[in-house]
């Protein structure tokens, strides 16, 4: 059985933990009221360059299989590119935005969630081979894109802005 001093000992252990734990936890909103355009643009591009990348090599030749009526190949990479632009959406909530700009990238990332959902469209229409739909769709992908690049100007991003007429 422990004598009086240990038994004080451990209760100021525990309480000293308890302490550390409660500073942490503190701590963390704190860090996304530190967030600035500076560190959110340094940690949300690694995450876009690696979607740009990936989409490179979904999307390539699409276009042309496409025209040559290879719809379901077609249907298939606009459904990856749609898997791989919804997990790089699910890495960017998780960045800490900085409180002045939370609305505006919230809304970007509003528009990059529409981007995955006309991806996915896309996909669809081409899987039923409904060419004349799926172009209709990739019109408004590319308008929407356009829309999520003007929220984000000030940011003057290279991976994070919306390109896909560049692959499409």
């Amino acid at each position: 059985m422990p004598n009086k001093e240990e038994a004080s000992m451990s209760g100021k252990k525990l309480v000293v933990s308890l302490v550390a734990v409660a500073a942490l936890v503190g701590a963390v909103p704190s860090m996304a009221a530190d967030a600035t355009p500076e560190t959110y643009k340094a940690e949300v591009e690694p995450i876009c360059k690696v979607n740009t990348e990936a989409n490179e090599k979904i999307l390539k030749g699409v276009r042309a299989k496409v025209k040559s009526g290879q719809l379901d190949a077609a249907a298939k990479q606009f459904r990856a590119a749609a898997k791989a632009l919804k997990k790089a959406r699910a890495e960017l909530l998780q960045v800490p935005k900085p409180p002045a700009d939370a609305t505006r990238l919230t809304k970007w990332l509003g528009y990059v969630k529409t981007e995955v959902q006309l991806f996915e469209t896309v996909a669809t229409k081409l899987a039923k081979d409904e060419e004349t739909s799926a172009q209709k769709m990739v019109v408004r992908l590319i308008s929407t894109a356009k829309q999520a690049n003007n929220q984000v100007l000030d940011y003057e991003f290279r991976y994070c802005r919306l390109q896909p007429s560049k692959f499409l």
